[in-house]
């Protein structure tokens, strides 16, 4: 490892030692994305609701929850993304479950030939939400040949995110394996591929629109 490369994870793990194990958050309504077709280098902006599904050219996207920082907290919006593809016989394969950090892009990323898409932005939510502080539990005395189990853990910081329609998020399906087709259609289309118009190809392709034009920093 290189002097430039040992200073640099030197510095990565002093951050990460210095942010906090919880922080306060806000809830937003929307998340907005950059989109690239690789094929032609073009990105483009987009802002899609919580719980919102749209189509990115054979992609289709939806964020389930969208977490920001207070003012007074360093900037670190977070969303939980499903993302199906959408083939021209009209199957579906999951290839991404997880969750997009504005901050690092390139941490969970989409692994797809054609298109890419990151998280940029969480917005409209003002409510914080504060997160409990963990009681400390008092120290049972230990006995010997005691029969005790160990107490189950009461962090529920590592289960799934809540969901707007039913409070959960289902399990993942395995990435790659064809999933059943979704209940919802998508509301919008960027760089379709099935028809331009939403008349043909995947069902419920709707009409495409032009969207705002990004300038990605990544």
């Amino acid at each position: 490892m290189t002097p430039r490369h040992l200073t640099a994870v030197i510095a990565i793990a002093a951050g990460l030692a210095a942010m906090p194990a919880r922080a306060d958050k806000i809830s937003n309504p929307s998340a907005t994305f950059e989109g690239l077709d690789k094929i032609t280098g073009r990105i483009i902006s987009f802002d899609v609701a919580v719980g919102e599904t749209v189509q990115f050219g054979s992609l289709q996207l939806t964020p389930r929850v969208c977490y920001s920082r207070p003012p007074t907290e360093a900037a670190n919006s977070t969303a939980f993304i499903e993302v199906n593809e959408v083939t021209f016989s009209n199957e579906y394969r999951r290839i991404f479950t997880g969750w997009m950090f504005a901050s690092s892009p390139g941490l969970h990323a989409i692994e797809h030939p054609i298109y890419d898409i990151w998280l940029t932005d969480c917005k409209g939510g003002k409510d914080v939400i504060v997160e409990a502080k963990e009681e400390e539990a008092p120290v049972e005395p230990e006995l010997k040949g005691s029969l005790n189990k160990p107490t189950p853990s009461k962090d529920k910081s590592i289960l799934a995110p809540a969901l707007a329609n039913n409070g959960r998020i289902a399990p993942p399906p395995e990435l790659g394996v064809p999933v059943q087709a979704p209940v919802a259609r998508p509301t919008r289309s960027f760089f379709s591929i099935f028809g331009g118009g939403g008349g043909g190809g995947a069902p419920g392709a709707p009409l495409a629109i032009e969207p705002r034009e990004g300038n990605s920093g990544r």
